[in-house]
């Protein structure tokens, strides 16, 4: 049993939601079929295999059209490779229903060198980029932006929580313009965020946590959220467990044991 417990709360407020998947599915057709780029930015860690995961699946049924999916970011090509490895000896800290080859849709192209992510911003067809960083505060899907967002058949699909401050946050939004490399870049493409693709748990899935656990703590620690959402999760923990919940202050200090 634990005397503390310290749990975080970026999705404290909602829940992850099934139909999610759906609406990348509807948001991707459209874009193909105008003849636009879809630009997935999405951290190189974890968040890109989710992503390719959920492309591999909507093309294998047939409810995405069938088109290349460039992968743009150095760090999240090595992470790919060490799932790939894991995938492909079996190991069994993976998920089970994976099985290798689940993280190469039809067409996955890599981009390695900046010529190569430099030639994706004049594509011969529509395609997919999914490229880093996830809430585009630098990396190669900057320069991605700066192209594809002043055309309308373009569409940005964020994938995960965009912290206040960054670009991903001030599109989500609903910015007219964003300051990229020292100007301002008009916004005309499709912005949709999909919170669904986020390896972080939503509120269901921590009380479910909490719950499993063989006894109470003394005290819980609700940390790592927006204030909102970390005081929407400590009044669940309260009214559904019962426990002592406290959301401590920026820079307080506490005495555990």
């Amino acid at each position: 049993a634990s005397e503390t417990i310290v749990v975080e709360s970026t999705y404290g407020n909602r829940d992850h939601l099934e139909g999610e998947i759906d609406r990348l599915a509807d948001v991707v057709t459209r874009t193909i079929e105008r003849g636009g780029t879809v630009l997935i930015p999405a951290f190189a860690v974890d968040r890109t295999e989710i992503v390719l995961l959920a492309l591999d699946r909507l093309m294998d049924a047939g409810r995405i059209p069938q088109v290349p999916v460039y992968v743009d970011s150095p760090m999240a090509l090595r992470a790919l490779g060490v799932y790939r490895r894991a995938l492909a000896v079996g190991n069994p800290e993976l998920r089970t229903d994976l099985e290798p080859g689940v993280l190469d849709p039809r067409d996955v192209r890599e981009a390695h060198t900046a010529e190569q992510s430099m030639a994706l911003n004049r594509p011969a067809r529509p395609c997919i980029i999914v490229s880093a960083s996830g809430m585009a505060t630098g990396g190669r899907v900057v320069h991605h932006l700066r192209h594809l967002l002043p055309d309308r058949e373009n569409s940005v699909v964020l994938v995960g929580f965009q912290a206040a401050g960054t670009r991903g946050r001030d599109l989500v939004e609903g910015a007219t313009e964003v300051k990229m490399h020292g100007r301002y870049v008009p916004v005309h493409a499709e912005i949709m965020q999909i919170d669904g693709f986020s390896v972080h748990a939503d509120a269901d899935e921590i009380l479910a946590w909490l719950a499993s656990t063989p006894s109470p703590p003394k005290v819980l620690y609700v940390v790592h959220g927006e204030p909102e959402a970390s005081a929407a999760l400590a009044a669940r923990v309260r009214s559904e467990l019962g426990w002592l919940t406290v959301v401590p202050r920026h820079g307080e200090r506490v005495r555990l044991g």
